[in-house]
This record gives C-alpha cells, sequence and structure tokens, in this order.
C-alpha cells in the first residue's frame, strides 16, 4: 500500500487575486495528470501570473513534464505569466536531457528555485 500512496499526485490551487499557485505532492505521472491540467487551465482567462510549486513532487516522469509543457504552453496563450518554484534536482536533470531547461529558464529570472 505505501507504494501505491507514492502514485498519487495531490494538489491544492490557492488565488489570491489574479495570481494563482498551485501546490503539487508527491508523483506528477501518467494517469496523474490530467486532472490537474484540466482543473488549472480553466482559471488561466482569470489570471494575469500562474505559480507552479514542486516543492514536495517526488518524481516526474514524461507524461508529468509533458502538462508541465501543456500548462505552460497554454499560460503563454492567454498571456498569464507561468513560473515554476522548487525545481527539484529530478526534474531539472529532465528538463536538460529533454532540451526543455533553456523553455523554463525564461521563468528562473521570476521566481525559478532550484533545489
Amino acid at each position: 500500500m505505501p507504494e501505491e500512496a507514492a502514485k498519487i499526485l495531490t494538489y491544492e490551487i490557492e488565488r489570491n487575486g489574479d495570481t494563482a499557485v498551485v501546490k503539487c505532492h508527491g508523483r506528477l505521472v501518467a494517469g496523474t495528470t490530467e486532472e490537474m491540467y484540466q482543473e488549472v487551465k480553466h482559471l488561466l482567462p482569470q489570471l494575469k501570473a500562474l505559480v507552479v510549486d514542486l516543492a514536495d513532487l517526488t518524481y516526474v516522469d514524461s507524461m508529468g513534464l509533458g502538462a508541465l509543457v501543456r500548462l505552460y504552453a497554454a499560460a503563454r496563450q492567454t498571456g498569464c505569466d507561468f513560473q515554476l518554484l522548487h525545481l527539484g534536482k529530478q526534474l531539472r536533470n529532465l528538463l536538460k536531457m529533454t532540451n526543455l531547461l533553456s523553455v523554463f529558464g525564461q521563468t528562473e529570472d521570476h521566481g525559478i528555485n532550484i533545489a
């Protein structure tokens, strides 16, 4: 059972005016991303800034990375600023391997924190 629990993604969305902070916990992996993506995407037209806090994320696979890229693209389409916070070593390495670090690197000047 502990292994099953480790696979679960949970998240909270905190709104503060026209900014939303999505705090992710657990594993951002295949089968766990679509609900979060859809819920956050629905909010984007109402936001000026979206912050994704990854401090409590333990693992990200290619589907999880895809969800982050999709959120980034959707935010950019609506004119919403996108920030990643507390980027862990595993995700940073994944971004390097996929040459996406430069895409998300634009957020470094605006608050990306690397654990």
